[in-house]
């Protein structure tokens, strides 16, 4: 490596701050900017919709570290600044009126909210969406005790923007298009386990329901539904999904497939430009997926900074290992997952009682995934097993009464 070397990180995230520190942890010592379109220093996305919202935390502890850690480290941070274009044959980007010059130039851009369009109402004040740190202060003033939240899409982020409206005494109802909750990223007893949580704190789900438009002239007042039911509505928060940013990639000819594409070792379809974060797709057995998740970005982000750091030293290059994990935050109730659910066709059951509960995925006789709720054993043994790649006898996975640990040692 050369003090003259010159690395770019686009997206000021959790994968962005991660893939700096990393490349100054391995012994980069050249240029190294990072640039991101919000003003803020790099931040975690994931309590925006829980502890921020709630008010049990504030901007300095979503803040992952302060200016003078970049400062230190010698990082140019370029904030408030979105990239324009990508120039990849002269290798150089477009700050505003800036050009930047890059020797490895990594994307990390993240993801961007689905909005309803226009011709739904999607554009009237009060309908909010939950992404960045703008989206939660914007909505934070609509939470007032006795207001009426509706809250459209029944995935983890509604059901989180929905808990903590509750906890903050709102009238809340919940619309799902599809027949049930969390239909796409779980299986039907999770999705009961969770429905029958938010009832008891008085939210009403609307499953099955779909949205015709939102009504209102100069701001939102409610929804009409496709069978007619009217909807009050004080404000609306819509968590119908995410889409990876790949606008920037695909203007500059990268090669675009669910995400931006990359190789096993994070390269996109040119070598020295990388990809990591929820905007980065990659083969994962055998198919290609993205990963929204805080330990993707940050697993990924740091086998791009090692490859860069590789590649600047004509070192062979480190494959990317996937580990999913997810987890949500909602009322009283931490859900942790483990694995990936896709193609499961069996769930056991594991009760222990005071709504501590863990459902196991199999895929015939494979342990594939884990979907714990306040069973932190239940979670760590089972992703053990998972990312080992060994299965769990059934039998004890659902007796309560056995002590998961027998399952470590087979």
């Amino acid at each position: 490596m050369r003090q003259t070397d010159k690395i770019v990180v686009v997206g000021a995230g959790q994968a962005g701050a991660t893939l700096v520190q990393r490349l100054r942890e391995l012994g980069f010592d050249g240029s190294l900017t990072l640039v991101g379109s919000e003003p803020h220093l790099p931040y975690q996305r994931p309590p925006l919709s829980k502890a921020y919202l709630l008010g049990d935390m504030d901007l300095d502890g979503l803040t992952l570290r302060p200016q003078a850690f970049y400062d230190d480290l010698k990082i140019e941070l370029k904030l408030g600044r979105p990239v324009t274009a990508i120039d990849k044959r002269e290798h150089k980007i477009s700050v505003g009126d800036e050009v930047l010059d890059y020797d490895h130039l990594a994307l990390v851009t993240g993801s961007d909210p689905i909005r309803l369009p226009e011709a739904l109402g999607g554009h009237l004040p009060g309908v909010h969406v939950v992404r960045g740190l703008a989206d939660i202060d914007a909505i934070e003033p609509e939470i007032v005790a006795g207001r009426k939240a509706l809250i459209v899409g029944g995935g983890y982020i509604g059901l989180e923007a929905a808990a903590v409206c509750a906890k903050r005494g709102l009238d809340v109802t919940l619309v799902e298009a599809a027949p049930r909750i969390l239909q796409r990223v779980a299986a039907k007893e999770t999705s009961n386990y969770f429905r029958a949580l938010h009832e008891s704190h008085g939210v009403k789900l609307l499953e099955g329901s779909k949205l015709s438009h939102f009504v209102g002239d100069d701001r939102v007042t409610g929804a009409l539904l496709d069978d007619g039911v009217m909807l009050e509505a004080d404000f609306v928060i819509c968590g119908i999904g995410i889409r990876p940013s790949v606008g920037l990639a695909e203007a500059a000819g990268l090669v675009i497939e669910n995400g931006i594409s990359t190789n096993s070792f994070a390269q996109t379809s040119e070598p020295n430009i990388w990809a990591a974060g929820d905007c980065a797709s990659f083969l994962f057995n055998g198919n290609r997926i993205r990963l929204e998740s805080v330990g993707n970005a940050i697993d990924q982000s740091k086998i791009v900074a090692e490859n860069i750091v590789a590649s600047l030293k004509g070192e062979a290059l480190k494959p990317y290992m996937a580990k999913p994990w997810f987890w949500s935050d909602q009322y009283d109730v931490k859900l942790q997952i483990a694995g990936l659910h896709t193609g499961y066709n069996r769930i056991v059951t594991r009760d222990s009682g005071a709504g501590v509960m863990s459902f196991w995925y199999y895929r015939n006789d494979e342990l594939v995934a884990l979907d714990a709720m306040n069973d932190p054993r239940a979670y760590m043994v089972g992703k053990r097993l998972i990312e080992a790649g060994k299965t769990a006898d059934p039998a004890i996975v659902a007796d309560a009464d056995t002590d998961l640990k027998v399952l470590m040692k087979r």
